[in-house]
């Protein structure tokens, strides 16, 4: 794929607030990692079943960071979104399936909640779904306006 195609994205002014949405929310998310490493990050994935706990979440949280820094400035929107949606679509099958089907599934916990099945898992997966479709969004429609990709896309003669 050329570089241009990779970059292009239309001047919509409103995909700046999917950006400023997705962007910070992962970047936070990943810094906690690093803040907060029992509660978010290694020893979290320690208790879901994730393996390699101390790694995975020193990868997680570093892509958090580095990906979530390049949606909000809008720079390779399309590429950068890519290993969020893989970090989302993992968090769901490994939280979020285990509340659907009320058990253990591969190894992966089952968090203590008053109740399971499809509306607690609803309830419990509400802010992976929106950064999930805000990122499919991205890639979808680029950066928009007022982000690094329009500009350098911009500069680059057509080929």
């Amino acid at each position: 794929m050329k570089l241009q195609s990779s970059l292009a994205t239309t001047p919509d002014k409103a995909i700046i607030l999917i950006r400023l949405l997705v962007g910070s929310v992962f970047l936070f998310e990943g810094i906690q990692k690093f803040l907060y490493p029992a509660l978010r990050g290694a020893g979290r994935f320690e208790r879901i079943g994730i393996p390699f706990p101390e790694f995975s979440a020193t990868l997680v949280g570093g892509f958090e960071i580095i990906f979530g820094l390049l949606v909000l400035a809008g720079l390779l929107t399309r590429f950068s979104v890519i290993p969020l949606i893989v970090i989302m679509l993992t968090a769901i099958f490994t939280t979020k399936i285990p509340i659907l089907i009320g058990s253990e599934l591969l190894g992966f916990s089952l968090r203590e909640l008053d109740y399971y099945g499809f509306l607690s898992m609803m309830h419990e997966s509400r802010n992976d779904l929106a950064m999930l479709l805000g990122s499919i969004f991205l890639l979808i429609k680029g950066g928009g306006a007022w982000s690094v990709d329009l500009y350098l896309n911009k500069k680059i003669p057509n080929q």
